[in-house]
Order: C-alpha cells, then sequence, then structure tokens
C-alpha cells in the first residue's frame, strides 16, 4: 500500500528523472570525447564538433597505436593494476581479519583499530612522505607504484564488516575439525566473500589505472610513465614530443583529435570491467552494513 501513495509515485518519478539527467551530464562528456577523436582535423580545431563525428577518420587512432611510447605505457599501467589489485587484495585480507575478531579473541584490536583510523585521517606530509619512499630505495622503480598504496585503510574496513557478517558458527566448526586461522581464512572466508572481493578489486583497479601523481613524482624516466601520467604530461603539459609526426600526418592529424583518442583508450579498460563488476560491487556494500 505504501508504494501505491500518491506522493510516493511523485516522488518516485522525479527521483528517476534525476537520476537519468545525472546520468545523461556523466556520459556527455565522454560522447563528445570519442566525437572528437574520430572527427578529421580541420573540424576538431575549429571546434565544430559537438556530440556526432565531423568528417569521420580513424587517423588518431592509428596514430596513437603506433606510438611505442603509449603502447608502453599502456603495459606499464595493466601490469600495475594487475600486481597492486593483487597486493591490496592479499594485505586487505590478512589485516581485515584478525580486526573483525572480539576484544577477547584478540587482545590490542581496538588499539590496531584506532591505528588504521589515525592513518586514515592524518598523514606525514608529502616530503617525510618522499624521504621514506627515497629511504627505502623505491625511487625510479616499478614497485613505488604499488607498494606505498598496498594498504588502503577504507577497503579494510569494508572488509572487517563483511567479516563481520559472516556466521561465527562457520569458523567455529573450522577450528574444531583442527583448521588454524590461515586455512580458515582462505578455505572458509575467502570462497564466500567473493561480492567483497569484487568490490575492492574494483576500487583497487580503478585507483591504480587512474592515478598520475606518483608516477610524475616518483618516476625521473618518462619512459617508465604509466598511461595516467603518460596522458597528464600529453594533454596538461601539452609535450607532444612523444608524439612526432611528419608534414603529411601533421595535415591529418591535429593534437586534439590525438589527444581524444589517448583519452578514451585510457578510459575503455575500466568502462568495460565494470559492467561485469557491478551486481557484485552493489551487493559488496551493503552486506555487513546493518546490523540486527
Amino acid at each position: 500500500m505504501y508504494h501505491k501513495t500518491r506522493s510516493y509515485r511523485i516522488f518516485s518519478a522525479f527521483n528517476n528523472l534525476f537520476l537519468i539527467l545525472l546520468a545523461i551530464l556523466c556520459i556527455i562528456p565522454l560522447i563528445h570525447v570519442l566525437a572528437v577523436s574520430f572527427s578529421s582535423k580541420a573540424a576538431a580545431d575549429a571546434n565544430l564538433v559537438s556530440l556526432i563525428p565531423i568528417d569521420f577518420s580513424l587517423e588518431a587512432y592509428k596514430k596513437t597505436i603506433n606510438n611505442p611510447a603509449f603502447l608502453h605505457s599502456i603495459w606499464v599501467s595493466v601490469l600495475r593494476t594487475v600486481i597492486g589489485t593483487a597486493i591490496t587484495l592479499i594485505v586487505t585480507f590478512l589485516a581485515a581479519y584478525p580486526l573483525s575478531k572480539e576484544n577477547s579473541a584478540f587482545k590490542g584490536r581496538t588499539l590496531y583499530s584506532w591505528i588504521f583510523v589515525f592513518s586514515m585521517i592524518f598523514n606525514g606530509g608529502l616530503v617525510p612522505f618522499y624521504e621514506v619512499i627515497q629511504t627505502l630505495r623505491l625511487i625510479d622503480t616499478f614497485w613505488v607504484l604499488v607498494l606505498p598504496s598496498a594498504v588502503n585503510t577504507f577497503l579494510v574496513i569494508l572488509m572487517l564488516n563483511f567479516f563481520r557478517g559472516i556466521p561465527k558458527e562457520l569458523e567455529e566448526a573450522s577450528l574444531i575439525d583442527g583448521a588454524g586461522h590461515f586455512r580458515t581464512l582462505f578455505s572458509i572466508y575467502l570462497p564466500i566473500s567473493l561480492p567483497s572481493i569484487a568490490t575492492i578489486s574494483l576500487f583497487s583497479m580503478v585507483f591504480h589505472w587512474n592515478s598520475w601523481f606518483d608516477g610524475l613524482l616518483y618516476l625521473n624516466d618518462s619512459g617508465d610513465f604509466p598511461l595516467a601520467t603518460f596522458l597528464q604530461t600529453v594533454i596538461i603539459q601539452r609535450d607532444m614530443s612523444t608524439m612526432a609526426m611528419n608534414p603529411q600526418e601533421m595535415e591529418l592529424i591535429s593534437q586534439t583529435t590525438v589527444k581524444s583518442a589517448q583519452i578514451f583508450i585510457g578510459a575503455a579498460p575500466i568502462l568495460l570491467v565494470y559492467p561485469f563488476l557491478q551486481k557484485y560491487f552493489v551487493k559488496g556494500m551493503t552486506v555487513g552494513s546493518v546490523k540486527g
């Protein structure tokens, strides 16, 4: 009866309209970038492209795909995303499992929990953090892109709440059968944590794929830049030195179309992965959030 009231129908209509408009506002910029990337040099440079390509052309994509620096940056980003997400998942699992226990089972749990929360709110600043990275000799190495961000307190809390929603009887039965905590974690908790794993994986993948500042700060060789850092140097700093073009190519390709093609190629992997993880993402965000 509640869903049939007039006030609810009005609210539902306005809510749906608002969400549709919000979705359109999010999609329009992406469509515009895609249209510019498929347009001709003259149309792009004259700002004539809106949401439909003008004088359809694939020259920008051909130039982008044939650029070794761009392809190498994609490889670095893929490697970083895969390894960084795997490390984050392992560390998050190992940290969230003991923190999900009661104080009687894990003495000092409250202290460790506050340490995690404190690190989430406060930090030492950029200069001390850079000095730590330099002391550990991670500058100009691949590992500087994945190790400093391996522990994410928000993801630990998310997994912790998920673990607390798992019936304690499962763990008790496992311990009675002689399994230790590691066996219980990987044989009992891991198989039933798929929604939370998908959520954490998505958060970590998006972070690593879109992160550009750490590459710009810790890597001195531009040839080792991940994709996001490479695009930042090309688009923001307008450095097209890695996209050297001969006079014939300059007649067909503009910096605007090349930049648009690179932006769309850089965003495509996350756009392709998200739909497959969306159902697990929604469930993982809500499981464990309500306690009876």
